[in-house]
């Protein structure tokens, strides 16, 4: 069995693809086995849940994007901290910090907003899912200052920093996943660090419908039925057997999300 433990099935983008249906039903076909859909905003996540509902092998995680928070309004937290009781929803997510474009919401109000949701999950006995983009240092500076926070620990989701840095991360005891950009011409920092980190550590994500693998990159949307080729290019890179290394991971996922049945 694969395992998608990154992925956002809310939006429109499969509309005339069948809609979720079809994209669950081919992931199914393609041996995935569980699913977890990733809010980045209110609705998103009260819509993850939905879908969760409606599929069996299907999960979700709630949470705020640093990129969406131009949408945040003050209680919305108590609404994402709802949410977090519902048996599906496995973590929170995806939060952390993104500084790639300039008219992303200012870094302070990021940072205040990254701190709250790590003890909205503290709170609630859940990991959390990271994004951190073009922000290294302010990231691992705030998870290393409130290290209590992560008590049930956490995934850098598309990891994409250095090696060097992953063993900051590793030292607070996160997990890495890993999508279409393994499979990238010159993507040797992801290579370097898809080797370095280890087997306990390591998950698999498509984080469709962007960032689909090789050999479809430039199709769009990426779905969860392509995760068997981002597992068969991990297991390439650290020179293992595919399916020995989708078995693994599947048991990753299941202590990271300890929802996952």
């Amino acid at each position: 069995m694969f395992i998608d433990v990154h992925c956002h099935l809310t939006g429109d983008e499969y509309d005339g693809l069948g809609g979720v249906e079809s994209v669950i039903k081919r992931a199914e076909e393609n041996g995935v086995g569980k699913i977890v859909c990733s809010g980045f905003d209110l609705d998103s996540s009260r819509i993850s849940a939905e879908i969760s509902d409606r599929f069996e092998n299907v999960y979700f995680c709630a949470g705020f994007h640093p990129s969406e928070l131009h949408k945040y309004k003050e209680g919305d937290l108590d609404k994402i901290a709802a949410l977090l009781s519902h048996e599906k929803c496995v973590a929170v997510g995806e939060i952390g910090l993104d500084y790639h474009f300039d008219d992303n919401p200012p870094k302070e109000m990021q940072k205040e907003l990254f701190i709250r949701q790590l003890r909205l999950a503290d709170e609630a006995g859940l990991p959390v899912v990271l994004h951190s983009r073009d922000a290294a240092q302010d990231t691992v500076e705030i998870l290393e200052a409130h290290a209590e926070l992560l008590q049930k620990s956490g995934v850098m989701h598309c990891y994409s920093y250095s090696p060097e840095m992953s063993d900051r991360f590793l030292k607070l005891g996160l997990y890495f996943s890993f999508g279409g950009t393994s499979t990238f011409k010159n993507a040797k920092k992801v290579w370097e660090s898809v080797q370095r980190i280890p087997a306990p550590r390591i998950l698999s994500e498509t984080d469709c419908p962007y960032l689909t693998p090789a050999p479809f990159r430039g199709t769009f949307p990426n779905e969860p039925k392509n995760i068997p080729f981002v597992t068969a290019r991990l297991a390439e890179l650290r020179g293992e057997d595919t399916q020995s290394l989708a078995d693994r991971i599947c048991e990753n996922a299941k202590t990271l999300f300890f929802k996952l049945k």
